[in-house]
């Protein structure tokens, strides 16, 4: 019984880790990373705030080709200001804007919107984040940098032979998983985890 409540327990607290260790890199992101191409999905762009003695107040974020946002949902505290070619059916968001908020050093916010990407392939976003201080962030530099661009990789299936991002998430999430088993069942033991 004792082995069915730890496992019970590493089960609920996997999803924790995982959360803490994406947040530790924190950087502007759009999620999921990794999607149904010309399938609706909804999405979540996070920001987060991280100079000292500062707020966010602005969050603009710019969709690329291709990539087409349906509808957005609600952010309390925020105004959204929607730029857009055409209208009704044929309406394309090309830029929409959070702004009025007060998003204090040491956590994000986030804003949502239903968006199918046309397409497989990679989409890169433009986002730019503007501080109290009229300090502005431009979240669009290579993987490696401080401020990398967020992207979105969308794939014509989630199955079979997969993609190779697919791929690196998985071994990545198991490998996780792995170090969050491996040290509850130490704990469990009454052994010391280094």
């Amino acid at each position: 019984m004792k082995r069915i409540a730890r496992i019970t327990v590493l089960a609920a607290t996997a999803p924790a880790a995982l959360v803490l260790v994406a947040s530790a890199s924190a950087h502007a992101k759009v999620s999921p990373p990794l999607v149904l191409a010309k399938a609706g999905q909804v999405f979540t762009l996070a920001v987060p705030t991280e100079k000292d003695g500062a707020t966010t107040t602005s969050v603009e974020l710019t969709p690329p080709q291709g990539f087409a946002i349906d509808s957005f949902t609600a952010s309390p505290g925020w105004r959204r200001s929607v730029q857009q070619t055409g209208s009704g059916e044929d309406a394309t968001v090309t830029k929409v804007t959070w702004s009025g908020g007060a998003v204090p050093t040491g956590e994000a916010t986030s804003f949502g919107f239903v968006a199918t990407a046309a397409k497989s392939g990679n989409y890169t976003f433009g986002v730019r984040q503007t501080y109290s201080d009229g300090t502005v962030v431009d979240w669009s530099g290579p993987e490696s940098s401080d401020t990398p661009a967020a992207v979105v990789e969308a794939v014509s299936s989630l199955g079979g032979g997969g993609s190779s991002a697919l791929a690196i998430v998985a071994l990545a999430l198991a490998a996780i998983a792995l170090v969050v088993a491996a040290a509850g069942l130490l704990r469990g033991s009454g052994r010391a985890v280094a």
